[in-house]
């Protein structure tokens, strides 16, 4: 297939990139630079330059392919809400272009959304339509082009990780060297699911190659890391010492990282496994934070 691919130079982009052209994928990749444009021709893609905010560049980069893979993501979690509207838009732009075929497309959310209660594990049949999250936006979005007849498919992401990057943990690590003091919320009960970079990419090429429109999937290797044992692994990488706050202190020393440093986000990929034949391999969160360099 030839696959229109945003966020191509991204982290998350780049990994599904290699797997798409190791697997005789032709891809289109998206990047907003010269630089990026150079780097994706190096790596054996046509590259499209467009942006987020360029609804018509995201169109006309649809139109051209077979398939759409959305990947990019305004990773500013200080404006997290308004990014996860604009989101919503992009879906919207690209569901315009393959309006009419039955071209897929996979959109990118959060295993959050999959939620099935306090204590329970995220699971892939399950949409809370009131979540909280304002991620809830990307799949709302992805709803309303499945009722237009659009093939629209979800890939919902924990944290993902290799020993470079680990999603939501990398800043997490800023504000721990920033505050001298790595702080889990009360005893550190709650926990986060993970997937390994490789291993979340191989599930990327192979839901696109299903095309199973109203399908969800989600990219989780481990079902739950506890928080406590991330940060006090973070702790020791760091040389600092680690600590228990209180939810009222949250705030206070996580700043716009609070809203997620006491929630459960833990979650199954039970049913992707089973649907997919997919069986996560790569190196655990805990291993590849032990592995990685702090300084």
């Amino acid at each position: 297939m030839r696959i229109f691919l945003t966020g191509a130079t991204g982290f998350i982009g780049r990994a599904v990139l290699s797997e798409l052209l190791q697997a005789g994928h032709r891809v289109i990749g998206m990047t907003r630079s010269e630089d990026g444009a150079r780097a994706l021709e190096s790596a054996g893609a046509e590259p499209h330059l467009g942006t987020l905010e360029d609804l018509a560049s995201i169109r006309s980069g649809a139109e051209k392919a077979d398939a759409v893979i959305h990947t990019a993501f305004d990773h500013d979690f200080s404006r997290f809400a308004e990014n996860c509207a604009k989101d919503s838009r992009v879906i919207g732009a690209l569901g315009a272009a393959l309006k009419g075929s039955n071209r897929p497309l996979l959109i990118t959310s959060g295993v959050g959304i999959g939620g099935a209660g306090h204590g329970r594990l995220a699971r892939e049949d399950v949409f809370d339509d009131g979540h909280p999250n304002p991620r809830i936006a990307s799949e709302r979005a992805g709803n309303e082009l499945l009722d237009a007849g659009i093939n629209v498919a979800v890939m919902r992401l924990p944290q993902v990780h290799n020993t470079e990057k680990q999603g939501l943990i990398t800043p997490l690590i800023e504000i721990f060297r920033a505050k001298g003091v790595a702080a889990y919320i009360g005893e550190g009960r709650n926990r986060w699911s993970a997937g390994h970079l490789g291993d979340v990419a191989r599930l990327y090429r192979l839901a696109i190659e299903k095309a199973e429109a109203g399908a969800r999937y989600h990219a989780v290797g481990e079902e739950g890391v506890g928080t406590r044992e991330i940060v006090e692994t973070l702790a020791r990488g760091l040389k600092i010492p680690a600590v228990s706050i209180p939810q009222d202190k949250a705030a206070e020393h996580f700043g716009w990282m609070a809203m997620f440093a006491g929630i459960d986000m833990a979650a199954s990929s039970a049913l992707t496994q089973q649907t997919l034949g997919w069986h996560p391999e790569g190196p655990g969160l805990i291993a590849d934070l032990e592995a990685m360099r702090y300084s």
